[in-house]
């Protein structure tokens, strides 16, 4: 069995101690350097032979494959080229990414990331993380025992791929989500490729395509439920407390249900998060305060429809009743600036068939008095755009086209710059393309997606369409989270990471109607946002280290690994 240990040496760079020698350490995607290797490590390690005489640069390895890189003619063969390169050397992998973070973020995750879950029985390389399923769930803390460097192992992110993206249930193809985060914690946040962990709970399921699937990789069976499902989740979490007791736990594309679930369920009990609860509402309300700052306006003036209540839309909504809150409103001053609809309409009192995790966000039962209908059981958006007057609204339904021509013009009516954020991914989802919307209101709307748009250009003017993309937020909270050991993941580290993401945003690029930054900014924001989020931890009592405030900046720019190949020096481990 291969055998390493990561230490610093005296100039604070990493070298790994390494027990094994020759092919086996070019099997390791940690160790390997490829053709990087300098001839005395091929000598030190009997590699001699195995590698072509010329030692490589890394900057000359990151040019080669771009290279290839450029010659696949599809998304998902990019996609499988990637991973494949990741799972032969990480540190190549890392150090490529960076050098093209908007090229291929949505590579490595959405949108392509929904169509890579799709294929993923299809297109299974190599293993990647830990699969648990009602065989093995037993034996969890064994498995766990068993993981390289397992002490190590600061982030998890797991999934049981039942509300992947817009896509929905996706059975064990979910895992392509937690190593699609996993790569983002490691590019955005610095946390080193080891010390991150993707988990699939492979607990069932019920796509009938899956099932009827000869090459489906999965469990052949319908999902766990009710107690069932839930001992099987105690286990595991079981098995984290155990094993991986300093790590930080993001759940990650859950049902609706459960996702609320179980976020109550195990907040309190290990420092974990939802980031399609959170994160969304994190980088949507920080898109909002940037439209606001285009408009000129205040929050508290605000109207707000959330179209889409599952995970996603009701975390943006507690996100902009929190912030409203923190102006001054009451929660039922807040509550009634917000409208939540799902796919029958308003959630109000009295509806038919309304989810229990909805419920907080319910208006009263004649909200709508006065207002001019076509159903009073189903007052739909169009509805809410003619009478209410919103000023800003924000999709999370996975229906694309819901924002229709008709809904658009309603809101631009009351409205002299509607925010309209269409969040839906993958692209294929988005409830209306930003270049529609532009031209429904002839310009005046500020737009953002869920997916990468390119700009639109209209009546002589450039609009730049930023993304919503949770890539923005939960690396800085994971970061942050575990720089400052905290014992648990507040709300208001989540508003406070979606504050500063808003202030991180440049006049140009709000000038060109752009909420969000550019991708290629990716580690400067995490930075900003990773020390927002562990100053929060420390001012509310949560971080389980002392830390001195002045200090963190320090902290969390020493803590990001920078993709460069590390020397290796032949010892017992």
């Amino acid at each position: 069995m291969l055998r390493y240990h990561k230490f610093k040496d005296e100039n604070g760079d990493d070298v790994y101690r390494v027990e094994s020698e020759g092919y086996e350490i070019l099997r390791n995607s940690i160790l390997n350097k490829g053709s990087a290797f300098p001839l005395e490590e091929r000598k030190l390690f009997n590699l001699d032979g195995y590698l072509p005489s010329v030692a490589s640069t890394l900057e000359t390895q990151v040019a080669r494959r771009y290279e290839g890189f450029t010659q696949k003619t599809s998304d998902l063969e990019k996609y499988i080229y990637l991973r494949a390169l990741q799972d032969r050397n990480e540190t190549l992998f890392y150090a490529l990414l960076l050098e093209h973070l908007d090229e291929m973020v949505p590579i490595v995750y959405t949108p392509t990331v929904g169509l890579a879950c799709q294929m993923f029985s299809h297109i299974f390389r190599f293993t990647r993380g830990i699969f648990l399923f009602p065989d093995n769930i037993d034996r969890v803390e064994d498995i766990f025992q068993s993981f390289p460097d397992r002490k190590n192992i600061e982030m998890i992110v797991v999934t049981d791929s039942e509300g992947i993206l817009g896509i929905g249930d996706q059975g064990i193809g979910g895992m392509g989500i937690p190593v699609g985060k996993s790569s983002l914690y490691v590019a955005a946040a610095g946390i080193h490729p080891a010390n991150c962990l993707p988990v699939t709970l492979d607990v069932g399921t019920n796509n009938e395509e899956l099932l009827n699937d000869p090459l489906y990789l999965g469990i052949r069976r319908e999902r766990l439920s009710g107690d069932e499902y839930f001992d099987f989740v105690d286990k595991f979490v079981k098995g984290v407390k155990e094993k991986f007791p300093n790590a930080i736990l993001q759940w990650e594309d859950f049902s609706k249900q459960n996702a609320f679930t179980l976020l109550q369920r195990y907040r309190n009990e290990i420092p974990s998060f939802n980031d399609d609860i959170q994160g969304t509402g994190a980088v949507t309300f920080a898109g909002i305060i940037g439209a606001l700052k285009i408009k000129g306006e205040k929050l508290t003036d605000q109207l707000f429809a959330v179209f889409g209540a599952g995970a996603g839309g009701i975390g943006v909504a507690r996100q902009i009743r929190t912030a409203l809150i923190g102006k001054g409103l009451s929660k039922d001053e807040a509550g009634a600036r917000i409208y939540v609809l799902d796919r029958m309409g308003v959630v109000f009192e009295g509806r038919e068939r309304v989810d229990e995790y909805k419920r907080e966000f319910s208006r009263s039962a004649d909200f709508a008095r006065g207002w001019s209908l076509d159903n009073p059981r189903e007052v739909s958006l169009l509805d809410v755009a003619r009478n209410a007057g919103i000023s800003v609204l924000a999709g999370f339904s996975g229906v694309a086209g819901s924002f229709s021509e008709e809904i658009v013009r309603a809101m631009a009516e009351k409205v002299d710059r509607p925010v309209i954020f269409p969040l839906s991914n993958p692209t294929d989802k988005t409830e209306a393309t930003p270049e529609d919307i532009y031209r429904w209101t002839d310009g005046k709307a500020i737009v953002s997606a869920g997916s990468p748009f390119t700009d639109v250009h209209y009546k002589g003017k450039v609009y730049v369409i930023g993304q919503g993309n949770n890539v923005y937020i939960f690396p800085g909270i994971g970061l942050g989270a575990i720089l400052v050991g905290a014992k648990i993941i507040t709300d208001e580290m989540f508003t406070a990471a979606g504050t500063k993401l808003a202030e991180l945003v440049s006049k140009d690029w709000l000038d060109a109607n752009c909420v969000y930054p550019p991708i290629s900014e990716l580690r400067t924001l995490c930075r900003g946002v990773a020390a927002e989020v562990a100053e929060t931890a420390i001012e509310q009592g949560v971080a389980g280290k002392t830390v001195a405030p002045d200090m963190i900046d320090e902290l969390v720019e020493s803590r990001m690994w920078v993709p460069k190949y590390a020397r290796l020096t032949r010892g017992s481990v």
